[in-house]
């Protein structure tokens, strides 16, 4: 990557020159993400500041931790940490995270593209100064997230190291290695100047951070299906949330009732879905952008690259401008790509359709003997409670027909534990009459 000459603080060495390894943690990214999300939606004022915390093991720097920071004013119009808070803030943290134990690596800002400006630098030598001679700076690039950097695969950060440069090191720079300078020598000359230099880095996940960005995503799909629910089936805005206060026994105690939809209520089984068919669409979306992009670089080579019949040597000689410069590894790179295609698809499409349609068919009978089974289930238990009330229908028809008895006939009594068959006759009797 090209360092913009139009900035003074950047190096003019080449990054490969370090040798310093930066791993970055996804937790970083999301602590960076929340901290920015929340500075804007607050409308807070001042620039964004934060430290990163991480292990150090020669010229390998982790960064694994991050948290924001309380600045204060500084002269000349600028900010810089306050001391006595960071010192607090990271005993805590030394306190709780003793096994791996953690130190100040860097800290994080945001910058443009072309690389940190001279507010910054206060920050940055304090940073150097009293916590971390090696600390490195994170620079996070909204201009990037605005204008959709980030979908082509390329996260809109850059990580810097700071180096002591001297006009006379900046002028021979362009003719080969990095000329290292040792702190003593920083500190002998006054011509000696802080700059930026860039440095790769590379993404490490862990296991814990696996479910941190799975949760991240499955809440995703809930906080999706919560904005498309803010109307009701009527057009009508839900309703506000109902606040009892309960003063019984002095308590005065707050609960909120809130009315939800039931359409706007997602089960465990639907976030689940909901996150899988996201990650499914982001992973089509960029299969679809990496082809547009391998497209784009075929239809640009030369003539004699996409049609045989031209002559290849009018194009190699002198290639146009408007054509794409010709690397022969991405072009074999894509040729392999091509090859691999048909061990995608099947050898016998016919064979895998009839398996599908079977497949499918075992599916569906399955779930017809569920409904069938569960109907019959339903059947029997509708049964079960028809004779049990039809039972409870006779016993109180019987009990009434013998309180009538003997209530009218006094005879028809119960001779040796019989009934006597008086009442018949009696009411036999009545009728005749």
């Amino acid at each position: 990557m090209a360092e913009d000459p139009s900035n003074s603080l950047l190096s003019s060495h080449k990054s490969s020159d370090s040798g310093l390894q930066i791993h970055l943690h996804p937790l970083v990214l999301l602590t960076i993400s929340d901290y920015i999300t929340r500075h804007i939606l607050r409308r807070q004022l001042g620039p964004i500041v934060g430290v990163l915390l991480g292990q150090q093991n020669g010229r390998e720097i982790s960064l694994e931790y991050a948290f924001e920071c309380s600045v204060i004013p500084g002269g000349d119009e600028t900010v810089i940490i306050n001391d006595e808070w960071l010192r607090a803030r990271l005993k805590q943290y030394k306190d709780v995270h003793k096994v791996p134990a953690l130190e100040l690596v860097g800290w994080f800002t945001t910058a443009p593209p072309s690389g940190p400006e001279s507010q910054q630098l206060p920050i940055h030598q304090q940073i150097l100064r009293d916590y971390n001679e090696t600390a490195v700076l994170l620079a996070f690039h909204p201009s990037g997230v605005s204008r959709g950097a980030a979908v082509g695969g390329k996260l809109p950060l850059t990580v810097y190291e700071s180096v002591y440069e001297s006009g006379k090191a900046e002028a021979k720079a362009g003719g080969g290695g990095a000329m290292e300078i040792e702190d003593q020598q920083a500190t002998q000359g006054s011509q000696l100047d802080l700059r930026f230099r860039e440095l790769p880095y590379s993404v490490e996940t862990g296991e814990a951070e696996m479910i941190s960005v799975d949760f991240v995503a499955r809440s995703g799909g809930t906080a999706t299906a919560a904005e498309g629910a803010t109307k009701n089936g009527k057009g009508q805005a839900p309703q506000a949330p109902v606040v009892e206060i309960d003063l019984r026994k002095g308590l005065g105690k707050q609960k909120e009732v809130k009315v939800v939809e039931d359409s706007s209520v997602l089960s465990a089984e639907d976030e689940e879905l909901i996150a899988t068919l996201m990650a499914r669409a982001n992973a089509i979306k960029m299969l679809h952008t990496r082809i547009r992009l391998l497209k784009s670089y075929l239809s640009n080579l030369p003539p004699s690259y996409l049609n045989a019949s031209v002559s290849p040597d009018t194009s190699t000689s002198a290639p146009s401008s408007n054509h794409t410069e010709i690397n022969h590894p991405i072009l074999r790179s894509i040729q392999a790509l091509i090859s691999r295609l048909p061990l995608l698809l099947p050898a016998d499409q016919v064979a895998l359709e009839q398996e599908r349609l079977a497949e499918k068919s075992d599916v569906s009978l399955v779930d017809l003997l569920g409904n069938i089974s569960k109907s019959i289930k339903d059947t029997r238990e509708m049964g079960r409670k028809f004779g049990i009330i039809e039972q409870a229908r006779q016993t109180a028809k019987r009990g009434a027909t013998s309180t009538f008895t003997d209530d009218f006939f006094p005879g028809a009594s119960t001779v040796g534990g019989e009934k006597t068959e008086g009442a018949a006759y009696g009411l036999t009797e009545v009728y005749m009459d």
